[in-house]
């Protein structure tokens, strides 16, 4: 176990703190969002073939979405991503330069999903509308430029609860096949509901922060039966089987590190395909600090590599 992070790490987190910008739990929302958008929406984006603008008809409202297509003939297979920010902060734009990326490499297509956020929409509207994504894509991927018999599901931290929560709805509702889940440090635990020792090895002073997790739940979940609901944590699923291969992507000095073992340990019980990649050294959201982290690009290399299996099996 690595006893500090990475230099790299380390110069991000000594920047952030000279800047003087409050952990997200001593913000409000639209600055916790401004200050989320600032930082994320300013990493450099690959270039790619194609992106559009579209939008579907959702459970509540119409949902942005924006499409990334790789090089190369079409039908593309799919995945549709899910980002991160803790169910109350994100946007399209923040994650241009992860989509791009895993489109490149898994050379698939990258439908990124702008769902409703909390505390405005709290749950079960962010898992209503990304399950509602992939029934959409699945029955449009031709109009796309896609192949329906080749659909995966991907996100990050928030958004690897909502990936792993649409393959488990798809799963029940016998919807759409989904090939593969891509796991990006996914906050899959109830913190009220099961402890975790990563929760305080990791509660401070590593971008992600313990009470900034409580901070996200509070507006996410407003009834606290809902702690126990498998589509609003998965690991609280009483039977994982019968989900799709997952790609799991841990860091070392987040708070989540620990649920993702356990989360990993719940799908291999439940034969589950699944590779775990760890990198001992990083921090919650390092994935997405491409210009930043070396580490960034392995790690969704991992998720690219996962997907492109899935799509060939």
């Amino acid at each position: 176990m690595a006893t500090e992070p990475h230099p790299q790490v380390q110069a991000v987190l000594d920047v952030l703190r000279s800047n003087g910008v409050p952990p997200t739990h001593g913000l409000s929302v639209e600055s916790a969002r401004d200050a989320f958008t600032l930082f994320f929406a300013g990493q450099s984006a690959e270039s790619i073939a194609d992106t559009r603008d579209l939008s579907f008809p959702g459970a509540g409202s119409d949902v942005p979405i924006r499409v990334y297509e790789p090089e190369g003939e079409r039908p593309h297979p799919i995945c549709v991503y899910f980002h991160g920010g803790g169910w109350v902060l994100g946007n399209l734009d923040c994650y241009d330069n992860v989509c791009t990326m895993l489109a490149n490499r898994a050379e698939c297509l990258v439908v990124s999903v702008d769902y409703r956020l909390a505390p405005e929409h709290p749950f079960p509207a962010a898992p209503a509308d990304c399950y509602a994504a992939a029934e959409w894509v699945a029955e449009n991927a031709g109009y796309l430029g896609g192949d329906p018999d080749r659909i995966a599901v991907a996100g990050d931290s928030a958004g690897g609860n909502l990936a792993a929560v649409v393959s488990l709805m798809a799963r029940d509702r016998d919807g759409p096949d989904i090939s593969h889940q891509g796991l990006l440090y996914p906050a899959v635990n109830a913190g009220s509901v099961q402890g975790f020792d990563s929760y305080e090895e990791n509660a401070e002073g590593y971008f992600l922060e313990l009470a900034s997790m409580e901070w996200f739940s509070d507006r996410y979940i407003t009834d606290p039966i809902a702690e126990r609901n498998p589509y609003a944590f998965p690991l609280q699923a009483r039977d994982l089987a019968d989900l799709p291969p997952a790609t799991i992507v841990s860091a070392g000095f987040d708070p989540l590190r620990d649920e993702d073992f356990a989360y990993e340990d719940r799908l291999d019980e439940a034969d589950v395909p699944v590779s775990h990649h760890h990198f001992e050294e990083m921090i919650h959201g390092f994935c997405s600090m491409t210009d930043e982290l070396d580490a960034a690009e392995e790690g969704l290399d991992a998720i690219a590599d996962g997907l492109r299996e899935g799509f060939e099996a």
